[in-house]
C-alpha cells in the first residue's frame, strides 16, 4: 500500500488544477465542441486525487496492481486526457489538440484500447460506476485467492482501489441503484467515488427534476458517505479521501461515497454555474476572461515548466511499481504456483489444461445421445469446463436454477467469502455491466445469465462490451416460442435479430448439446469481443456428430448433404431439428435437400467467400427457419427464397401448440421447398429472351 505524496502549497496546487481547466477550455474551443463544465468544476479533486493518492505508472498503464480510475461521467473527458497528459502517459499536446477529430487519441468521450490508461469507455451515464463495481469486485476477489499470510508476514499482491468521478447524471440513471446496492452488500470498501454534486445538468438546474437525498440512498444502500465536501478546497477533498481510505482496511469496511460540491465551469466569469458551460465551447471571449480570471497567462496548450514538472508521475510511477515488483518476487520464491497461475490469468491467457483437454470435452458430450435442452446443455458443458477454466466467474440475475449457469464444485460468493459464482439479484443492465468491469480488471472470465427477452433491459452493456472487445459470456436462455406457457412477455421474437444487429457480438444459437458445447469453447478462446449464448427452454434432439466440431466453429455449416441437392434448408437453434425433419419427409417424397445448421451468423460472416459460397451456393433456392422475426435471413437466402419466421408476438400455450400455431413446422418447410423446386424447374423449361442487337443507324 503506498502513502500519500504529501500535498503542493496551496498556489501550486490552484495552478496544477488551473492546469487541467485550461487545456480542457483550450481543447474544446479549438474543436468547438466538448464539454468543458464538468473538467473545469472537478479539476480541484482531480488534482489532489492523482497528484495525492493513485498509485499508477504512466510508463505502464497495465500493471496489475495499479489502482483503477474510472471517469463515468465520461462527457467530461478532458479531464482524464488533461491527467493522462500532465502526469506523463504517451499522450502527447498533439492529440490533446485533436480533441474529437478523426482516429486521434482523444475522442468525444474515453475509449479503452485508444487512449493509453484509460481504464473503461464511458458515456452512457451510469455504466462507469457500474463498471467500477465489477473492477472492486475483481479487486476484492483476487486478494481473496491470491494473496497469502504465513508466519506473521502478508504477501499481498493484489492490494489496489478503485476510484470513480460520477455525476448527477450517472445519479439519475437507474443503474446507478443497481450496481451500489450490490456494491453495499459486498462490502466493496476499496471502492471510493467522488460525487461531483454540481446541481447542473443539459436541461439547467436539477431541483426540477432531481430532489433525492442522495447521501442517504447511498447510506441505505450500506455506504460509508462523507458529506459536504468543498470540491474546491484541496484540504477538505483530501481528508476525505484519507478517512475513506482508512476505512476500507476495516474488517467492516464499506465502499465510500464522497459528495462533493462544487460549481460547473469554475474559473469561467460568466458561466460558471450555469447549463451553459455544460456541453459546449466558452467562445473566444468567455476564453479570454477566464485566462483572466485564472490569472493564467500561457498560451493555448502550453504548460508551465514548474506545473509540468510538479505534474509528472513518471518516477514515483516506476518507483511503485518496482515496490510491487519486488512484493511479487518474494511471493513468487514463496508460491511459484500461484505466481505463475496469477501472472497467466491476469495476462487472459487459458491454462495448457484447457488446450490439452478440450477435445476430451467434446468427445464426452457427442458420446451422449438423450435428448436435451440447450440450456441444460449449457451447464454440463459448464460441468466439463469449468475446472479446466479456473478464472471462470459466472452468476445470474436471479435466475440460476432456470438459466443453469452454475456447475458442479461452483462457490457462491459472497460478502466476506471468496466464491466464483455470484447471485447478482434482479439486476440485468446492472449484471451486464459490472461483468465488463471484471473482464477489463482481468484475472477472472465472467458470465452472467438471464431470460433472452430481458436481454433488452442488459443491451447497452452489451453494445458497450463488443464496443470495448471484452471477453464477456451472457447466457440469454428461454430463447423463444418455445419457453411456452408464460406468454408474449417472456417470448422473444425480435431478440436475437437484434443482439445480431451489434458489430463485434457473436450470437450463437446452438441447436443441440454439442453445438452448444463448441459455442462455449468459442467464448471462451475468444479475446477480442464479447458472445451470446441464446438457449432453448425445450429438449431438443442429439444432431451432430464430433467429426463435425471444426465445422460448426465456422459458423454455419452442411449438417446434412445429398449428392444432388434441389434445395437447401436453413435451420438455427431449435428450429435446426424441424428443417432435419422436413429433409426427411422430402426424401421420402423424391425431392434431395441439404441441411445447413447456422449456429452462428456473425462467426458465418467472417468466413472466407469461397467457404460462404461452399455451404449456400447461389444457384440453389433456399428456405429458412427461425423461431424469430425473418428479415435477417433474406440476406442469405435472397429474394427468391423463402424465410419462416416470426411476424408477431406470440401466445402463451404448451410449446409445441406454438410451433404448429405459427406455422414453424417441418410440413410447412416441404411446402415452401415444394414451391421453390417448381419455380427453379419453369425457370428453366421457358426459353430464354431474344438476344438484342444494338442498331448500328
Amino acid at each position: 500500500m503506498t502513502l500519500p505524496r504529501p500535498a503542493p502549497s496551496p498556489e501550486l496546487a490552484r495552478q496544477m488544477a488551473n492546469a487541467i481547466r485550461m487545456l480542457a477550455v483550450d481543447a474544446v474551443e479549438k474543436a468547438k465542441s466538448g464539454h468543458p463544465g464538468a473538467p473545469m468544476g472537478m479539476a480541484d479533486i482531480a488534482e489532489v486525487l492523482w497528484n495525492r493518492h493513485l498509485k499508477h505508472n504512466p510508463a505502464n498503464p497495465h500493471w496489475p496492481d495499479r489502482d483503477r480510475f474510472v471517469l463515468s461521467n465520461g462527457h467530461g473527458s478532458m479531464l482524464i486526457y488533461a491527467l493522462l497528459h500532465l502526469t506523463g502517459y504517451d499522450l502527447p499536446m498533439e492529440e490533446i489538440q485533436r480533441f474529437r477529430q478523426l482516429h486521434s487519441k482523444t475522442p468525444g468521450h474515453p475509449e479503452v484500447g485508444v487512449t493509453p490508461g484509460v481504464e473503461t469507455t464511458t458515456g452512457p451515464l451510469g455504466q462507469g460506476i457500474a463498471n467500477a463495481v465489477g473492477m472492486a469486485l475483481a479487486e476484492k476477489l483476487l486478494a481473496m485467492e491470491f494473496n497469502r499470510e504465513e508466519e506473521g508476514v502478508r504477501y499481498d499482491i493484489v492490494d489496489h482501489y478503485t476510484y470513480v468521478f460520477l455525476g448527477d447524471g450517472c445519479m439519475m440513471e437507474g443503474i446507478s441503484h443497481e450496481v451500489c446496492s450490490l456494491a453495499g452488500t459486498l462490502r466493496l470498501s476499496k471502492l471510493i467515488a467522488l460525487y461531483d454534486d454540481n446541481g447542473i445538468s443539459i436541461d439547467g438546474h436539477v431541483e426540477g427534476w432531481f430532489t433525492d437525498d442522495t447521501p442517504k440512498r447511498f447510506e441505505a444502500y450500506g455506504w460509508n458517505v462523507i458529506r459536504n465536501v468543498d470540491g474546491h478546497d484541496p484540504a477538505a477533498v483530501d481528508a476525505a479521501i484519507e478517512a475513506a481510505r482508512a476505512q476500507a482496511v476495516r474488517p467492516d469496511g464499506k465502499p465510500t461515497l464522497i459528495c462533493c460540491k462544487t460549481v460547473i465551469g469554475m474559473g469561467s466569469p460568466n458561466k460558471a454555474g450555469t447549463h451553459d458551460v455544460h456541453g459546449a465551447a466558452l467562445g473566444a471571449a468567455e476564453v479570454a476572461a477566464t485566462r483572466e480570471a485564472l490569472g493564467w497567462t500561457a498560451p493555448p496548450f502550453e504548460i508551465p515548466e514548474p506545473i509540468r514538472k510538479a505534474w509528472d508521475a513518471r518516477e514515483r510511477g516506476r518507483a511503485a511499481e518496482a515496490a510491487w515488483q519486488e512484493r511479487f518476487e518474494a511471493y513468487r520464491a514463496q508460491y511459484p504456483l500461484e505466481a505463475a497461475e496469477f501472472q497467466r490469468r491476469m495476462a487472459g491467457i487459458l491454462s495448457t489444461d484447457y488446450r490439452d483437454r478440450l477435445a476430451s470435452v467434446f468427445e464426452t458430450v457427442a458420446a451422449r445421445a438423450d435428448a436435451v435442452a440447450t440450456r441444460k446443455a449449457s451447464q454440463n458443458a459448464l460441468d466439463l469446463l469449468a475446472p479446466l477454466i479456473p478464472e471462470f466467474f459466472g452468476g445470474s440475475a436471479d435466475l440460476t436454477g432456470s438459466n443453469l449457469t452454475n456447475f458442479k464444485g461452483c462457490v457462491k460468493a459472497g460478502r466476506d467469502t471468496w466464491g466464483n459464482h455470484l447471485s447478482y439479484g434482479v439486476r440485468e443492465f446492472g449484471m451486464a455491466a459490472i461483468m465488463n468491469g471484471i473482464a477489463l480488471h482481468g484475472g477472472y472470465l465472467p458470465y452472467g445469465g438471464t431470460f433472452l427477452t430481458f436481454s433488452d433491459y442488459s443491451r447497452n452493456a452489451i453494445r458497450m462490451a463488443a464496443l470495448m472487445k471484452q471477453r464477456v459470456v451472457h447466457v440469454l436462455t428461454h430463447d423463444s416460442i418455445g419457453l411456452g406457457e408464460d406468454g408474449p412477455t417472456h417470448q422473444p421474437v425480435e431478440h436475437v435479430p437484434s443482439l445480431r444487429l451489434i458489430p463485434g457480438l457473436d450470437v450463437w444459437r446452438p441447436a443441440d448439446a454439442l453445438e452448444t458445447t463448441v459455442a462455449w469453447a468459442s467464448a471462451i478462446e475468444r479475446r477480442d469481443g464479447p458472445s451470446a449464448l441464446c438457449l432453448s427452454r425445450q429438449n431438443l434432439p442429439r444432431l451432430t456428430r464430433l467429426e463435425q466440431v471444426e465445422q460448426i466453429r465456422r459458423g454455419g455449416y452442411v449438417l446434412i448433404d445429398t449428392p444432388h441437392p434441389q434445395a437447401i434448408i436453413i435451420g438455427t437453434g431449435s428450429e435446426t431439428s424441424i428443417a432435419v425433419a422436413a429433409h426427411e419427409q422430402l426424401k421420402a417424397a423424391g425431392i434431395e435437400t441439404r441441411v445447413v445448421s447456422m449456429p452462428c451468423t456473425d462467426v458465418f460472416d467472417r468466413q472466407p467467400e469461397a467457404y460462404q459460397e461452399m455451404v449456400l451456393p447461389r444457384e440453389l433456392p433456399m428456405v429458412a427457419i427461425e423461431a424469430a422475426q425473418p428479415d435477417l435471413w433474406r440476406k442469405y437466402v435472397g429474394r427468391a427464397g423463402i424465410v419462416i419466421g416470426m411476424t408477431t408476438f406470440g401466445e402463451s400455450a404448451p410449446a409445441p401448440e406454438l410451433y404448429a400455431h405459427f406455422g414453424l413446422t417441418a410440413e410447412r418447410i416441404c411446402e415452401a421447398v415444394r414451391t421453390l423446386v417448381h419455380r427453379a424447374a419453369h425457370r428453366k423449361e421457358q426459353p430464354l429472351p431474344e438476344q438484342i442487337i444494338p442498331s448500328t443507324n
